[in-house]
Parts: C-alpha cells; sequence; structure tokens
C-alpha cells in the first residue's frame, strides 16, 4: 500500500526476508492506530509478528500478499528488533509486543472514548480478558466480546453461517478496535477477509495477548523480556504447542536473515 494511510504514507518500513516491517515503536503506532480509527474512513489491519511468524509469512505467498496490504506490521521480539536494527535501522523500531499493545491503546481510549471488540481465544478467555482489562481501566468501553468455535481458516477462507453472524455482529458494534486472537496464521487471514466486508474499525491480531490478559498464562519475568528470552519462557510455558515455532521456524528465520544480509552486504560492496 501507497496511500496516505498506508505505512509508507504514515510510518515507514523495512523487508526482512521480504516481509514488510513497520519502523515504529509502541508510542507512535498506539497513536496512529488511535487516530485511524478516529477518522472512521475504512477498515484497517494490524499485524504483530515475531522472528518465527516472518519465517512462516515469508514462506507462504498468501499470507505475504496480506502483509503487503496491511496498515501496520509491528515487531513483537527483541531479536526481530535487533535483526531490524542490525539491517541499518537502529533508530527508527523497537517493540510493540501485542500484549503491551492492548494495554496502551486501552489507556488512550480512556481518553478518546474509542471502544474495543475481543474476539477469539479458548472457551471463556475473551470474557475473562474483558473483564480483566475493565477492572483495570474503569471506564473502558467493551463494544462486544465472542469466543468463535474452532475455526479452519486459510486463504480461501469465507465468511458463512456463524462465522457470517460473527462478523455482522462485530459491525453492528460499531467497535473501532478489534482485538482478534485465533492464533497465526489463522488470525491474519480472517482478518484479511474481515477488513473487506467492515466498512470501518482497526483489526489487531495478537494472539497470546488474549491469555496474557485473562490471566490463561503467565508473561515472561521483565529481565527475559528485556533480554530477548521471552521466546524460551513461552516455550518451557507450553512445549507441545510451541515447540515447531521457536525449534523450527526460528532457526530457519536465522540462517535465512543472516544468507540476506550477506548478501546485502556483499551487494554495497561491489
Amino acid at each position: 500500500m501507497s496511500d496516505a494511510n498506508s505505512p509508507a504514507g504514515q510510518i515507514g518500513q523495512t523487508r526482512i526476508l521480504g516481509v514488510p516491517i513497520s519502523l515504529t515503536d509502541l508510542s507512535r503506532a498506539s497513536r496512529q492506530i488511535s487516530g485511524w480509527a478516529r477518522a472512521k474512513t475504512r477498515s484497517y489491519a494490524v499485524f504483530v509478528r515475531d522472528t518465527p511468524s516472518v519465517a512462516l509469512v515469508a514462506g507462504e505467498p498468501h499470507l505475504l500478499a496480506l502483509h503487503e496490504k496491511a496498515s501496520l506490521v509491528v515487531a513483537d521480539g527483541l531479536p526481530l528488533v535487533w535483526t531490524c536494527r542490525i539491517y541499518g535501522r537502529a533508530k527508527d523500531i523497537n517493540r510493540v509486543p501485542g500484549a503491551d499493545l492492548v494495554d496502551e491503546m486501552c489507556k488512550l481510549s480512556l481518553v478518546t472514548g474509542q471502544s474495543h471488540y475481543f474476539y477469539g481465544g479458548r472457551p471463556q478467555v475473551a470474557q475473562r480478558m474483558a473483564e480483566k482489562l475493565s477492572e483495570r481501566y474503569p471506564g473502558l468501553k467493551i463494544a462486544g466480546i465472542c469466543c468463535p468455535p474452532m475455526l479452519n481458516v486459510d486463504a480461501n477462507f469465507r465468511f458463512e453461517g456463524p462465522s457470517l453472524r460473527d462478523l455482522e455482529a462485530i459491525r453492528d458494534s460499531g467497535a473501532d478496535f478489534v482485538w482478534v486472537g485465533i492464533s497465526t496464521p489463522k488470525q491474519e487471514y480472517w482478518i484479511g477477509k474481515a477488513t473487506e466486508l467492515v466498512p470501518q474499525g482497526v483489526f489487531l491480531g495478537v494472539g497470546a495477548a488474549f491469555d496474557f490478559h485473562a490471566g490463561s498464562i503467565p508473561r515472561a519475568p521483565n529481565w527475559m523480556k528485556n533480554n530477548g528470552l521471552e521466546w524460551f519462557y513461552r516455550l518451557c510455558k507450553e512445549p507441545r504447542r510451541l515447540w515447531r515455532r521457536y525449534l523450527v521456524l526460528a532457526p530457519i528465520f536465522v540462517i535465512k536473515s543472516t544468507a540476506e544480509f550477506t548478501r546485502r552486504s556483499f551487494e554495497r560492496g561491489l
């Protein structure tokens, strides 16, 4: 996208393995997202990426195309931030963790009066997330909550039946921010279709942030988050679910990004 509402028009970007990564931080991303929702001109997609998910996106053409169209693709983990900095963008980027983005947008919305819709999570997770956020931010406007059954979402997904009713409920709620937590890459495919059918609002795929805010899964201690070790903490907590992400996709990212950086450095030296 290259219009005034795209990353190129508002926030710069770099590419890692061909995947666009927005050069922003939590504060700037939050203000941009709030402004988009306030304008009410169209719908927007915001994706949150770490190194394993960048490797996944780079290998899936349909998924990569969705990231090309996204309004923001922010860097969640420190390893991805470090990679962007090694590529020469040290001053332009910092972490935008999905869970922290939820907190920041909730704080901002207490001032702006904007509303939130929570879609996804395991049974009752979205409800608990909304309840805990409402306790933390008194006056928070909740436009709606939906915990859908397991969705089979891919590039060919079509809204129909219960999924169509879910989308209609989101549209009718007038929510400014639609938080989606149905895991990667399903949530990105879902958001890609939803933004075509809902005329306004910002759709944000934040995955595990639902469990973090609901209290279902604890977040890593600050010393681990600040030293790029949150992935290790999560792997220890959910090894059966996350082993492929961190023991297969993450090493693929390291190998391919190292090769890409070496090639770029060689070409610049010619």
